[in-house]
């Protein structure tokens, strides 16, 4: 790995720990051998920050063997074991906080006080949460359904986890991948994307230098097509848990399925954002450009598609676009910066297409395009309101990934919780009412892994992430995360210290 020498130590004080290479196996930093590079490039600058060494099929093979052989003594470790060692992992990280923060805004583009007030505290309150949850994993008992027998459930770990995570929050999606699997007793394989491995690096090197055991914690950085699929389908990989998109995660589930491993699937989304003619008009115009442009729109929980109902649909689109038309775009390490750039020019560009077809059949009420002067070089694309487009139309059905929000009328009560429910995906959704029927209406009604109420975008440890349909299976943090990082086992047992020779006459007879 070598550094291009465009990234300012100002911008990324903790540039020299990945001089070793970027895959951080069985406790110690390695480079790849797959004879090719990639280079980590600046959303806000277009400049390389960093250039390394790709993962191939060796180095999953070396992490998935550190992950196995950390496995037994991990999974055997007592619950307060576990839980004090992600204790001192979280305080690790809250030590280094500013380092990660930096890393994070540098290789996504998001602004610095995001990832300052939002990514990295969010990171460290997993890691405590999970600290805690790991002393809480408990069984149901199966009860005495047979008079002489007594029987007991075990929760056990599965084994080697080999999760893949996305750009759009690589801290934070690593730390939702690795920790309640850890805490559970598991050993991780984590395959950060290719574009931004910064932080998912300096999480695995945390979180050995916090003292948990080599091989519990793994990173291959490499391709999706390569180093991705590869842990994927290894034998030895007992559950894949994949982060991205609906069309990706069809194909981990393909591969999945050949090795009939678990898998948890988190994928995309178009959270609708319904507004009913008694909302507070102003909380909801609000709600909306915070909720659209949160992480220059790259959330699969953004809101992209407002129903507004029809007496306050015009001054909803009015006053969303003089709201938009006040966000600042510029340098995400600038203190006065609302919005970064999009992770790269060819998200940029594939956002600018969405919107351009889109021209054909709505009307782009507001942004529309890319910045230019001093942002020019950069992946930026101005905050965007489109209004009137069909229901069926690509806009409205297809995931952007983008600072987009698209605006459509409803009169009645029915038709708009209707076409919140008209797309592939049920990942998350609000409603804004005064009116506690019609809010409780909508949380039953739609179609959504999470309903928020007068509100869009926020997520706690406490409480489970996951979607419906198109949007995957499975949940992300709360103690509902154990149910995908563990496996159920009844024990039985005879009370009467007796042989059992009935037993054995029902199956053998008399011999």
């Amino acid at each position: 790995m070598h550094n291009p020498g465009n990234a300012t130590p100002e911008r990324f004080p903790a540039q020299e720990r990945f001089a070793d290479g970027a895959q951080f196996i069985a406790g110690r930093v390695a480079k790849g051998t797959s004879g090719r590079t990639h280079t980590v490039v600046d959303p806000a600058t277009g400049e390389g920050v960093l250039t390394y060494e790709l993962a191939g099929a060796d180095e999953v093979d070396a992490a998935v063997a550190a992950a196995r052989a950390a496995f037994p003594a991990w999974a055997g470790a007592t619950p307060g074991e576990r839980s004090d060692a992600l204790h001192r992992f979280a305080a690790v990280v809250a030590e280094r906080a500013e380092d990660f923060a930096r890393a994070e805004s540098l290789q996504c583009g998001k602004p610095l006080k995001l990832s300052r007030a939002f990514d990295v505290p969010g990171t460290i309150d997993n890691i405590a949460f999970f600290a805690g949850a790991a002393r809480h994993l408990a069984g149901r008992s199966a009860g005495e359904y047979s008079g002489d027998h007594t029987s007991y459930v075990r929760r056990e770990p599965i084994g080697v986890v080999g999760s893949v995570a996305p750009w759009n929050y690589p801290l934070q999606m690593a730390a939702w991948k690795i920790l309640p699997a850890i805490a559970a007793g598991n050993t991780v394989v984590l395959k950060p994307a290719e574009l931004t491995p910064l932080t998912s690096l300096l999480f695995a090197r945390a979180a050995t230098d916090a003292g948990l055991p080599d091989g519990v914690v793994n990173i291959v950085t490499g391709t999706g097509g390569e180093a991705g699929e590869h842990l994927v389908g290894h034998p030895d990989v007992a559950m894949t848990s994949f982060t991205g998109s609906t069309a990706v995660g069809r194909r981990v589930a393909e591969i999945a399925t050949a090795t009939v491993k678990r898998l948890h699937l988190e994928l995309g989304g178009k959270a609708p954002f319904v507004v009913f003619d008694d909302a507070d008009l102003d909380a909801a115009v609000n709600g909306a450009v915070a909720g659209a442009l949160i992480n220059t729109g790259q959330d699969c929980t953004a809101a992209t598609r407002a129903y507004v109902q029809r007496p306050l649909y015009e001054a909803f689109v009015e006053r969303t676009a003089a709201l938009m038309e006040t966000v600042r775009l510029g340098d995400p390490f600038a203190p006065g910066t609302d919005l970064g750039p999009l992770v790269s020019h060819a998200q940029r560009d594939r956002v600018a297409g969405f919107v351009d077809r889109a021209r054909a059949c709505a009307r782009v009420v507001t942004g529309g395009e890319a910045p230019q002067g001093d942002l020019a070089n950069g992946a930026y694309y101005r905050p965007t309101l489109i209004a009137d487009a069909p229901q069926d139309s690509e806009v409205v059905q297809a995931e952007i990934f983008g600072p987009v929000l698209v605006v459509l009328p409803f009169d009645t009560d029915d038709e708009g919780i209707a076409l919140a429910n008209d797309t592939p995906y049920g990942l998350a959704a609000s409603a804004w009412s005064r009116d506690v029927y019609r809010t409780g209406r909508a949380t039953r009604e739609i179609r959504a892994g999470c309903v928020w109420i007068n509100d869009h975008i926020p997520i706690v440890s406490e409480m489970p992430h996951g979607g419906y349909k198109a949007s995957g299976f499975g949940k992300d943090m709360s103690t509902y995360s154990f149910e995908e990082y563990t496996q159920i086992k009844h024990v039985m047992f005879d009370n009467t210290a007796v042989v059992r020779k009935d037993w054995h006459r029902t199956i053998f007879g008399d011999r």
